[in-house]
């Protein structure tokens, strides 16, 4: 009876070992798991927290770039450069170190800002908008940063600022209340409205007079950004009543001005030049009118005279050393085109 009972103790100590054994086995078996299924439940939460959480971060709506500005009393400062493209890497392994070295050693160039000033009549007839429509569209399609500054006198139509909410460029729409009957003097308190803006709030970049009746060559704009104090180009003057084309402008050996064609006459002395250089035929760089030292000039141009646009011109033909002629390769290629259509003759009734 010893002997049966030993044996019968044993199986029982035996069974009891292999059942510890494979309850351990079992749970090492599911803890050893338990951390690689934790951490996957973890990211899917916090992945779909991020998903769920993203509006919060999201850019602003691009209309929340549109500024509509009364009276020039905003004092926000526009970008005056933005980068150019960075150079692209390659993704894989072997390549990263020269990628590395391709980013440390590329020299990122500044994009100059271009500042277009448009004085805009107020729209009376739909042949005046289609025409402002169509100036938006070809500096929609220009390189940032462009900045737009389009004028008018006080109305109480808002078809202007409706036009200007949709063009998808950055602009600024300053308006007036002085009230002129010579159209001539009325473009010219436009242009300096504008130019007191640009001084006031001091906007860097390269000023561009641009009608809303020009027609422009894309790789214009490119030229622009090339100027560094003054520069001016030849532009084709296209007159729908007299059904003829005259080419206005400089006359350049390279990019050195020799000389200008205005309309009738060849002009050789600076004097009889400024007064009569059609206001988009030349562009400046803006920090003349606030940062006069810089380019050696005791004054500001707003200190000078009350016609800050009329200094400008004469300005710009008597600073011969900095004076460029555009295209620099050929200063006698045409990258714009004006089409003069008299007042009279846009009345739709």
């Amino acid at each position: 009876m010893g002997s049966l009972d030993r044996s019968k103790k044993r199986i029982q100590l035996w069974k009891k070992a292999v059942f510890h054994f494979l309850l351990c086995f079992v749970m090492g078996f599911f803890i050893g798991f338990a951390p690689n299924n934790a951490t996957s439940v973890f990211i899917r939460h916090a992945a779909f927290n991020q998903s769920v959480e993203a509006p919060e971060f999201s850019p602003e709506p691009i209309e929340m770039l549109y500024k509509e500005v009364d009276f020039v009393t905003t004092n926000r400062s526009l970008m005056g450069e933005a980068p150019a493209a960075v150079p692209t890497t390659s993704s894989s392994d072997s390549n990263q170190m020269d990628a590395v070295e391709i980013i440390d050693e590329a020299e990122i160039i500044p994009r100059k800002q271009l500042i277009v000033i448009t004085p805009a009549a107020s729209l009376k007839n739909p042949l005046q908008a289609a025409f402002l429509r169509r100036l938006a569209y070809t500096l929609s399609l220009v390189p940032p940063p462009l900045a737009w500054i389009v004028v008018e006198s006080y109305s109480d139509s808002s078809e202007l600022s409706e036009i200007l909410r949709k063009t998808g460029v950055m602009y600024r729409h300053l308006v007036y209340k002085e009230n002129f009957t010579d159209t001539e003097a009325e473009m010219d308190h436009q242009k300096n409205v504008a130019l007191n803006h640009i001084e006031h709030h001091r906007l860097n970049g390269i000023v561009h007079f641009a009608d809303i009746f020009n027609t422009y060559d894309l790789d214009f704009f490119q030229e622009l950004r090339e100027i560094e104090v003054f520069g001016t180009w030849p532009m084709a003057m296209v007159s729908t009543n007299r059904k003829r084309v005259v080419v206005e402008g400089p006359v350049c050996a390279s990019s050195q001005v020799i000389g200008w064609h205005l309309i009738r006459n060849l002009f050789e002395t600076p004097t009889d030049i400024g007064s009569s250089l059609h206001s988009s035929s030349f562009a400046f760089n803006s920090s003349i009118l606030w940062d006069p030292e810089r380019w050696g000039r005791a004054s500001s141009v707003q200190d000078t005279s009350q016609n800050s646009f009329k200094i400008v011109q004469e300005v710009v033909v008597e600073d011969e050393g900095n004076l460029k002629g555009l295209p620099q390769e050929d200063c006698s290629k045409i990258m714009l085109w004006n089409l003069h259509i008299p007042t009279q003759s846009i009345n739709i009734h």
